[in-house]
């Protein structure tokens, strides 16, 4: 497999500009200070995810394209890989697990997709996809260890560096991102090479935060707690991903389930957007205090699919 370049990422900022709208890149004051929101929870199915599986999608070949292809994902990426399927016609099957979000198995299961369930603690999702993928012969878009995956998500650096320009004339010195296999965060760090990109993952959740702490890849073990980041629940990077990281990040965090709400809160009262819990753990990490920032400093808001009663829940819990 090749290698994700920062040529593929503008190659696939190219192919996203021409067929999606930009999100916005909004600015809030935290600590008097004026930072930098990019809502990719405003994205057409609700996440960045769009990105990676549309440049994924675009460069398969007509015989790949024929025979369909597969993927693995707690819902963003599956929904990604189901409305871009759709849109190329490109028949689609996702595995995920029984335990994600009603509305993200509804939604992906609306864009056209086999949806194929699993145990998320007792069965090997990977095992599953890849038997899948050979039954049918189709290509098998990982969520995150993949270099079109990679590069497609990396457009989101393209659109902040000139969108920051535009508004301060100024290039990004720092994006905080929502970090689950390190996908997005590898994919930032080739767009934007000059600035600091910082991975931030739900404590106990923090296979990347560990394996840039040990120089080499590490899993959450074998009991990771309970979190309400469904879409950050990876149990280890792989190679692809951790190479680009170890290369371009320096710094790195780790927020609690009560700084994700309350970060959730905050998106929903300053910005009046609506982050599910995977999509406000960067914003969580500025909150808290557990990254540095200045007044380049991006932070990205990387999903808004909740289900409305437990998004209900997080704005009634003060805690």
């Amino acid at each position: 497999m090749r290698e994700p370049t920062r040529d593929g990422v503008l190659q696939a900022a190219q192919k996203i500009a021409a067929n999606f709208p930009e999100t916005p890149l909004l600015p809030f004051v935290h600590d008097g200070r004026t930072l930098w929101a990019k809502a990719e929870c405003l994205q057409p199915m609700g996440a960045f995810k769009i990105r990676g599986a549309w440049h994924r999608l675009t460069d398969l070949s007509d015989e790949e394209k024929a025979r369909g292809v597969v993927a693995v994902s707690s819902g963003n990426h599956a929904q990604g890989v189901a409305l871009a399927a759709r849109m190329l016609g490109i028949a689609a099957t996702i595995v995920m697990p029984a335990d994600a979000p009603k509305v993200k198995l509804e939604r992906t299961a609306g864009y056209g997709a086999v949806v194929v369930t699993y145990d998320r603690l007792t069965e090997d999702r990977e095992a599953i996809a890849q038997a899948l993928a050979e039954e049918k012969g189709a290509t098998y878009a990982h969520a995150f260890g993949d270099p079109w995956v990679i590069e497609g998500q990396g457009s989101a650096g393209v659109e902040i560096a000139a969108q920051l320009h535009a508004q301060v004339g100024r290039a990004p010195s720092r994006i905080i991102a929502c970090c689950g296999g390190g996908g997005l965060t590898a994919g930032l760090a080739l767009a934007c090479p000059d600035a600091s990109v910082v991975p931030v993952e739900p404590e106990g959740w923090d296979d990347v935060c560990r394996s840039l702490e040990a120089g080499e890849i590490c899993n959450v073990g074998q009991s990771p707690p309970p979190t309400a980041c469904d879409a950050l629940q990876t149990f280890a990077t792989q190679p692809i991903n951790f190479a680009v990281l170890q290369e371009h990040c320096r710094e790195w965090a780790r927020v609690s389930e009560a700084e994700i709400r309350a970060a959730q809160r905050f998106a929903f009262a300053h910005l009046r957007l609506v982050l599910e819990p995977g999509g406000a753990a960067a914003l969580a990490a500025v909150l808290a205090g557990k990254v540095a920032v200045d007044d380049a400093t991006v932070v990205m808001l990387t999903g808004g699919n909740v289900d409305a009663a437990s998004y209900a829940d997080v704005l009634s819990d003060e805690n």
